[in-house]
């Protein structure tokens, strides 16, 4: 049957017909385990009925109030219960409708609060190589991901990168404080290259997403980097549209370093998948700078929509109410430990990394020098098809920016239970045992 859809590719997928905790069914009656939660969305698993309640309950009242207009019951709501379990002093928020948007207003604060503090001269922001930090113009010049940024390149003012903390392809120790340090420092040397004056931020995802594939940063990074954003009157931005939300088994993923930002992006599972939502979170003293020189100069035409807002405090409460963010933590424990012992059995897994139930394995050709797979088995593709076709969805990205290498998001909901984990581990052993043969590649057949 023709369409008249078109998103990224030709890619064929079948109708999906529902959907229920980890698993959706497509009209022919096939089964998947959504391994990657969607793409990393679907966080408290699928049509939860306390979310379902909720949504229908706000849609008796209202469906629409433009911000302009009203205040909602649901946005205040949200908003005070995303204050309330952010760091002190980011009390403030404001809604969007995706990742994209929430990490666009967070630049566009920052700006705005710079030129009310008299630093006109402050425009540059400072992110990754690689990153990934949204598809509009303005995330795209801090994305540090060739082939979605670069054909759009004349389009934008090119942004400062430098190299993300990949110290297991440098062959660094990342427990070791001197590789945090190492990595960090080259934050406060683009700095002075740049010209301290004119730099505005820094923005950085705690735990990272799909253009790193889970990457945890080294001991100290994290710590080092805020130092290095006081020293120079920098602002940091922690974007953490995939790790907060309580996916790594905190509800934000730098709680893990006790690091405070200066602004948060989040949505993808703040939203939980029932509805487009997102947020930023700012610090007080900004917003009120920025409302007292003439007010934010920038919006959305759902933000703050009040169904969107009802599903997004529902999905809080229904992971507080099953203490879901500590499954996430113990069981994102035992599944990292269940693809590591893979490694044993397939030579060409060269990393497990991640934290709780963000978590990712990367395919290497050899693990001593960390040469990529060739490019030619399209691995990063192949591997996916083949646990989809066994009824398991992962996700996955080329690792080296996006141009070669092969890493694979494994995020299931985190309302996984041991039964789940079994599932996710039979089918991905079977998955890559028929790539290792289709491709030609060693593994062990004793394990």
């Amino acid at each position: 049957m023709s369409s008249h859809l078109f998103y990224q590719s030709r890619l064929p997928r079948p109708e999906l017909d529902r959907a229920e905790g980890l698993y959706m069914w497509d009209k022919a009656g096939k089964r998947y385990l959504d391994g990657s939660s969607g793409a990393m969305v679907s966080n408290i698993g699928h049509s939860n009925p306390a979310v379902l309640e909720a949504m229908r309950a706000q849609m008796e009242k209202s469906t629409f109030g433009y911000r302009l207009h009203f205040q909602t019951e649901a946005s205040e709501a949200l908003a005070a219960k995303t204050a309330a379990l952010s760091p002190d002093g980011l009390n403030r928020v404001f809604f969007v409708s995706g990742g994209s948007e929430a990490v666009e207003s967070c630049i566009k604060l920052a700006r705005q609060y710079a030129l009310t503090q008299g630093q006109a001269q402050r425009y540059k922001v400072i992110s990754r190589m690689p990153s990934y930090h949204g598809s509009t113009l303005g995330a795209l010049a801090v994305t540090g991901y060739a082939p979605l940024a670069v054909p759009f390149d004349p389009m934008m003012r090119a942004m400062p990168k430098i190299p993300a903390p990949r110290a297991y392809l440098d062959g660094l120790d990342l427990d070791d404080p001197a590789t945090g340090l190492h990595y960090a420092n080259m934050l406060e040397q683009k700095i002075l290259d740049e010209g301290p004056a004119t730099v505005l931020a820094f923005i950085v995802e705690p735990v990272g997403g799909a253009s790193t594939g889970a990457l945890v940063p080294p001991a100290g990074y994290m710590q080092r980097i805020r130092q290095i954003c006081d020293q120079y009157g920098v602002l940091l931005i922690h974007d953490e549209v995939m790790s907060g939300g309580g996916r790594t088994g905190r509800f934000w993923g730098a709680e893990h370093w006790q690091t405070r930002p200066d602004l948060i992006a989040i949505s993808k599972g703040f939203g939980g998948g029932y509805v487009p939502l997102g947020a930023m979170v700012a610090r007080d003293d900004m917003v009120e700078a920025v409302l007292n020189g003439g007010g934010f100069q920038h919006g959305h035409t759902y933000a703050g929509n009040p169904l969107a807002c009802a599903a997004g405090l529902a999905v809080i409460e229904e992971i507080e109410r099953h203490q879901m963010i500590d499954n996430a933590e113990r069981m994102g424990a035992k599944l990292k430990a269940r693809l590591g012992a893979l490694m044993n059995r397939y030579p060409f897994i060269g990393d497990v990394r991640g934290k709780g139930l963000l978590l990712a394995f990367e395919l290497v050709a050899d693990r001593i020098s960390m040469e990529p797979l060739p490019k030619a088995l399209n691995a990063y593709n192949r591997l996916v098809d083949i646990a989809y076709d066994k009824g398991l969805i992962i996700y996955s990205r080329r690792t080296r920016g996006g141009l070669s290498g092969d890493h694979f998001l494994v995020c299931p909901p985190m309302i996984l239970d041991d039964t789940g984990l079994e599932e996710i581990m039979d089918m991905l052993d079977a998955s890559l045992a028929d790539f290792a043969r289709e491709a030609g590649l060693d593994m062990d057949q004793n394990t």
